[in-house]
């Protein structure tokens, strides 16, 4: 919970809560138990965009591109075309140990996945973020809202957020939902 409430003095969440997960239907939808802190963050900001950069996705979301489930089948099948040609992450060598974005990068095809070991705890996953257009993945040992926030505060050691402050320099964090960026159309 501490790390929640670091990242909503950093960047507020909307005025008006998101809508409510049904996160039994969700994790069946799955077919496993998704982590707390994950949860806190949909419940707390719902779908949307943190920075401008880091999308995050939520169960059920009425846009295909934040939506848990739909890039979940999405990256799956992607993933498992690559992997014919391309050597799987050291992580994922492990019988079965798989991988579920939890986040995307705006316009750059990188995705931000939690790393599923065999019997391990959802609490206990780990962040991989994987570039999108290209074969390198980066290994972070920690939780997706532990991630969110040294992205966000820029005490991330990663090689890819790094022009959130070199360049953007943001005096301020903003979350802005996915109707405030996408439309209130869906889909």
């Amino acid at each position: 919970m501490i790390a929640l409430d670091a990242l909503v003095r950093l960047c507020p969440p909307p005025a008006n809560p998101p809508p409510a997960v049904d996160w039994t239907q969700a994790e069946h939808t799955l077919g496993l138990a998704l982590p707390a802190d994950y949860k806190q963050l949909v419940e707390t900001y719902g779908d949307g965009i943190f920075d401008e950069t880091i999308w995050l996705l939520v169960p059920d979301s009425a846009y295909d591109d934040c939506d848990l489930h739909a890039q979940t089948t999405e990256r799956h099948e992607i993933l498992a075309d690559l992997w014919e040609f391309e050597d799987k992450p050291a992580g994922l060598q492990e019988a079965g140990a798989r991988v579920l974005p939890w986040a995307f990068e705006e316009g750059t095809g990188a995705f931000l996945y939690w790393l599923a070991r065999p019997g391990q705890h959802p609490d206990d996953w780990t962040v991989l973020y994987n570039e999108g257009r290209g074969p390198l993945w980066e290994h972070h040992d920690m939780g997706c809202l532990t991630f969110l926030l040294a992205v966000l505060t820029g005490t991330a050691e990663t090689e890819y957020f790094g022009y959130l402050y070199e360049v953007l320099k943001p005096t301020e964090h903003r979350f802005a939902t996915a109707d405030q960026t996408l439309g209130t159309t869906g889909q």
